[in-house]
């Protein structure tokens, strides 16, 4: 499983990147996080708001911290 987390570093993006991984670990599945913060890249992806996930090349949400049950949900598969 690949989530990416896209934002440039403001603290809403800091907080879905902590929860993100939180609950990655909470899951205890197995998965690649990666951060972008390259505001080309995040245009290239599609993204126009941020803070934002994508699961597997899926966008999940933009534009708002994501809730843990959220993110948790995604991870089910």
């Amino acid at each position: 499983m690949k989530i990416v987390v896209y934002g440039p570093g403001c603290p809403n993006c800091k907080v879905a990147e902590k929860i993100v991984r939180d609950a990655v670990a909470k899951a205890g599945v197995e998965a690649e996080i990666s951060k972008v913060e390259d505001y080309v890249a995040m245009a290239a992806a599609g993204i126009l708001g941020t803070p934002a996930v994508s699961v597997d090349g899926v966008v999940r949400v933009a534009g708002r911290v994501p809730r843990p049950e959220e993110v948790s949900a995604w991870l089910v598969r």
